[in-house]
């Protein structure tokens, strides 16, 4: 039982779980070990889970759900295209793969002559030490590198911690210029929950996702379905949070 509660916790530090969500599971646990007819239920319910970790490390039984995440629509002519951010890695100040993978998604639809303009997103100061390079300086630099001052144009989302945030920019930028829609780039496991929240804000939409550069999607080798397992994680608790009245996660 300790194993499998140790593991879930793992996923859970992986997915950016609360502290408070992750400091209840250790204390609500430790007050069920203390009553018998509790502890048999956390025994057998730690032997499901870990039968359930097994199984998804083991199998391909992810597709499915991962699959249900995404929205894929085909791409349009639009007035912009919305690369979503993701992270920034501060010690080596680089990008994280998600972020790349959906920089170069937008950008290939801009080079495909969908949308003239490309919006970044600048992350709060709430997010990573204050040394930490902006996402959006470094999508900008990657950008000026790859197509120089003949480029798409850049346009910033200030100050943004998450999803929603970014469909709040949008829809007032689409307000301010008169855009009429959007083509929306995110991950693959992102893009229907992403879509509904731009959406919800008024926003026209295309979900068009990236490529997914965490993980092979048809999980073939358990390394795979590891970072699956745990993308799963992070949708679900996402969206455990916003029902729960808080503000969903990126």
């Amino acid at each position: 039982m300790g194993a499998s509660l140790a593991v879930l916790t793992a996923f859970l530090g992986e997915v950016r779980a609360p502290a408070e969500l992750l400091v209840g599971m250790i204390v609500t646990c430790g007050l069920a070990g203390a009553f018998r007819p509790s502890w048999v239920a956390l025994r057998v319910g730690a032997g499901a889970l870990a039968v359930l970790i097994a199984a998804c490390l083991l199998t391909p039984v992810l597709r499915i759900p991962l699959q249900s995440l995404t929205l894929r629509e085909p791409p349009v002519k639009a007035d912009a295209i919305v690369a979503l951010g993701a992270g920034v890695h501060c010690g080596s100040r680089e990008l994280e793969a998600s972020a790349v993978a959906r920089l170069t998604g937008a950008l290939a639809l801009w080079r495909a002559g969908y949308a003239p303009v490309v919006t970044v997103s600048e992350q709060s100061g709430l997010i990573g030490p204050r040394d930490c390079p902006k996402m959006s300086v470094l999508e900008t630099e990657l950008t000026r590198a790859l197509y120089g001052p003949g480029g798409p144009t850049l346009v910033t989302l200030k100050n943004v911690t998450t999803t929603r945030d970014e469909a709040a920019r949008v829809r007032d930028l689409t307000r301010a210029r008169g855009w009429t829609r959007v083509l929306l780039v995110t991950s693959p496991s992102h893009s229907r929950r992403a879509a509904a929240l731009f959406r919800s804000q008024g926003v026209t939409v295309v979900s068009v996702p990236a490529q997914e550069w965490r993980f092979d999607q048809a999980l073939t080798q358990p390394s795979d379905r590891l970072v699956a397992l745990r993308v799963l994680l992070y949708e679900g608790l996402s969206r455990v949070k916003a029902a729960l009245g808080g503000t969903p996660e990126r």
